[in-house]
């Protein structure tokens, strides 16, 4: 243990009490107004609903702190408990290359961390989602879910694991330039992948028919100016009752999809503004406005990684005995959400922001009433909580509080 030790525990100490203090108060405060509909809603939603939704939020927040105990206690295990050091000895040993040493401790570490997060995972799927009539997945393919998710992690992220310690081991102190060139363009490469090669794998697309919905959709479409691949049916109803819209890909690969379920709750012209909605993101420039803020703190974390590595204290203080590049990488990734805690509602008002705009956007290139009527629909049917906690809201919600956003919507309606 070295004074950086002292400071890992510090910085893990507060991050973790103050996310604790943040749940509890957010549980508090659900519960406290679990028994009355809010003003702004007491017309559109039942008290039953809003007590179904108070009760899952409660029982997903339970289960937060079990996980985040595990959490904490796995941190610690790994770092000052000696199983970091422990597996990259274990493989230094056993393979010649350090390279191909670094990869394999590494992705044992991964390895361990997917396993220990299994019974969350099931408990979430098959006891909390399945209690509140939203789970429509079998055990089965739960396995295979998670199977697939850890073979393609494995053939994916291996390679490109292995290629930045190469490029940490080859290139010299500014390793960390060509790293975050590597990592940005893969990023790249998966967006626009990912509608055509890799969601197929987990779900099936079917192209919407012809009738009234797909004509409407294109005449928004049309008049956002907004081209793309086509428009899909995503059966997303055969492991949850959860619905969703959303597009994806990049340049001449962009898809528009959306959920079977959510198809099935809500009207052609809700669908519309939903719809509206998401295409606001892409008009307002935020997957660009987020991809660059996502470089430039990448950039930045892997400048701070450089310095790093070559401090001995960084490795001692973390309990690994032999400094390495992927000890390295390892630790830093795992560590250094202790130190950005703090940073989240930065983000999380900048997300918020962006949600503000985008409905916005779909209030004029839509109806707002639709935009609101299917909002309600979205937040009754997910069970999602009307009254979160402000503070808590602040720190962990990417999308503005219900009443918020409603209220926010009927200002632009009743300026219209």
């Amino acid at each position: 243990m070295n004074t950086f030790t002292f400071i890992f525990l510090i910085a893990l100490t507060v991050s973790t009490s103050v996310h604790y203090w943040l749940a509890k108060r957010q549980g508090d405060y659900v519960a406290k107004h679990r028994n009355a509909v809010p003003d702004a809603f007491k017309s559109k939603v039942s008290l039953e609903a809003h007590q179904k939704a108070a009760d899952y939020t409660l029982a997903k927040g339970k289960l937060g702190h079990i996980d985040d105990i595990v959490s904490l206690v796995m941190l610690l295990l790994l770092t000052l408990g000696g199983v970091i050091n422990a597996t990259f000895e274990f493989w230094a040993a056993a393979v010649s290359s350090p390279l191909w040493a670094g990869v394999l401790a590494t992705a044992s570490i991964f390895l361990i961390l997917t396993v220990v997060e299994l019974p969350s995972s099931y408990y979430q799927t098959f006891v909390i989602e399945e209690k509140f009539g939203f789970n429509k997945s079998s055990v089965n393919q739960f396995i295979k879910d998670h199977l697939m998710q850890t073979a393609l992690g494995a053939v994916v992220g291996l390679p490109l694991l292995a290629l930045i310690l190469w490029v940490m081991d080859s290139v010299g102190s500014f390793w960390w330039l060509w790293a975050w060139a590597i990592l940005m363009g893969f990023s790249l490469l998966m967006s626009w992948l990912y509608p055509t090669v890799i969601a197929p794998l987990f779900n099936k697309f079917t192209p919407m028919e012809e009738g009234s919905l797909k004509s409407r959709i294109q005449g928004l479409l049309e008049r956002c100016g907004f081209s793309s691949q086509g428009i899909f049916i995503m059966d997303g109803s055969k492991r949850s009752g959860h619905g969703n819209a959303y597009f994806t890909g990049l340049g001449n690969n962009k898809r528009i999809v959306f959920f079977d379920n959510l198809v099935n709750s809500l009207d052609e012209e809700e669908l519309e503004a939903v719809l509206a909605h998401e295409l606001g993101h892409f008009k307002r420039k935020h997957v660009i406005k987020m991809l660059i803020a996502t470089s430039i703190t990448s950039l930045i974390s892997l400048a701070v990684l450089g310095w790093l590595i070559n401090q001995p204290w960084f490795f001692t203080g973390l309990g690994v005995a032999q400094p390495s590049n992927a000890a390295a990488l390892l630790l830093f990734t795992l560590v250094s959400s202790s130190f950005t805690f703090f940073m989240q509602p930065i983000t999380a008002y900048f997300q918020r922001k962006f949600e503000f705009e985008a409905d916005d956007f779909a209030a004029n290139n839509a109806q707002a009433s639709k935009m609101i009527s299917g909002l309600v629909k979205l937040y009754e049917e997910n069970a999602s909580t009307l009254t979160p906690d402000p503070l808590y809201s602040a720190f962990h919600y990417s999308h503005p509080p219900a009443a918020v956003r409603i209220a926010h919507l009927e200002t632009k309606l009743q300026s219209a």
